[in-house]
């Protein structure tokens, strides 16, 4: 019973996890696309792979950060 119990904090944990990464880099996607001057995702569907790399790059960043302070 008690495996079953630790079991269920586990993914307790990794759905907050999961839940706060999401809203996290939903804010942050917001935000990068306000200060920025072009529509980024516009550019994205025109085929820009430039702009692409650095959706990504912004992505995988704050993805890093928001993980490492999780830990």
């Amino acid at each position: 019973m008690i495996i079953l119990k630790e079991y269920l904090f586990t993914f307790g944990w990794a759905l907050v996890g999961s839940l706060s990464m999401a809203v996290a880099l939903a804010i942050m996607l917001k935000v990068f696309n306000w200060l920025t001057p072009i529509e980024e995702w516009e550019e994205i569907k025109k085929g820009n792979v430039g702009v692409a790399i650095v959706i990504a790059s912004v992505i995988i960043g704050a993805a890093i950060v928001i993980g490492n302070t999780i830990i």
